[in-house]
């Protein structure tokens, strides 16, 4: 079903894996597509309540636009974007599940946006992030310059992009770029721990969550508020809740059904 990209599902996990390990993972519109279909595709399956993102190999995660591909193209620079990498970066925001970036090497330019739009990142401390538009006269884009400053802050985020620069996994974890750094050897372990907690996790909750925290640098407090409001009162009559509270009454562990 997809030419470029894995698309496994298995207890309560969706796994995507960029697969084009010959161009360290590069991305082209075929790609960029199948990535949003699978977005889509585990969205819609009730059963999935986390969502993993990877790449194939051991030297990379993406490593970026596949230029030669885009300078091919008739498209322009706008369409490509709009057509293709916009539609991508708001799938995973949009999801309503947690979408988990494994780096598993480095992620580089477009490939950085994409690591950058997931939830959560755990990388292999040998792995690198680099936003290295600058360094062929562009700047961040695929939704970059929206993620980078929420991560790091302006400052920190003017400088990462105006150089370009390699941030390895211990410093980009230090400066809140990704959210852990691990020895290469215990990443398998670390992501199938963290997969394994959102598999059982309030999921509406997690969905709730992640989509009024989306709205937060660009509201004010009432209009988070009334988010709040609003959510939390659906929330209230969710099974879930229901299954949490009484938990918490009866002193046991909640058995939550993402319902």
């Amino acid at each position: 079903m997809y030419q470029n990209i894995i698309y496994e599902s298995k207890n309560g996990i969706a796994t995507i894996t960029l697969n084009r390990p010959e161009v360290y993972n590069a991305l082209n519109p075929v790609m960029i597509a199948e990535i949003t279909q699978a977005m889509q595709e585990a969205e819609n399956d009730a059963t999935i309540r986390v969502v993993i993102l990877t790449g194939s190999g051991e030297k990379a995660f993406c490593s970026g636009a596949d230029l030669k591909d885009a300078l091919s193209s008739p498209k322009s620079a706008c369409e490509i974007l709009q057509e293709f990498y916009d539609p991508m970066i708001r799938s995973i925001r949009n999801i309503p599940k947690p979408v988990v970036a494994k780096l598993n090497g480095l992620a580089v330019g477009a490939g950085c946006s994409l690591a950058l739009a997931c939830d959560i990142i755990i990388a292999r401390e040998d792995a690198y992030l680099s936003l290295l538009f600058v360094q062929i006269g562009l700047m961040p884009d695929a939704g970059a310059t929206f993620s980078l400053p929420r991560r790091v802050g302006i400052a920190k985020a003017f400088e990462l992009s105006s150089t370009g620069r390699k941030v390895y996994a211990p410093e980009a974890e230090q400066i809140g770029l990704i959210n852990k750094s691990v020895p290469a050897e215990e990443l398998d372990r670390e992501i199938e721990q963290l997969s394994n907690y959102y598999r059982s996790a309030p999921t509406l909750a997690i969905a709730a969550m992640k989509k009024v925290l989306n709205e937060s640098y660009q509201s004010n407090l009432s209009q988070i508020q009334d988010f709040e409001r609003e959510n939390q009162e659906m929330l209230f009559k969710t099974r879930d809740a229901q299954e949490g509270i009484s938990a918490f009454l009866q002193k046991r562990k909640p058995d939550f059904q993402g319902e």
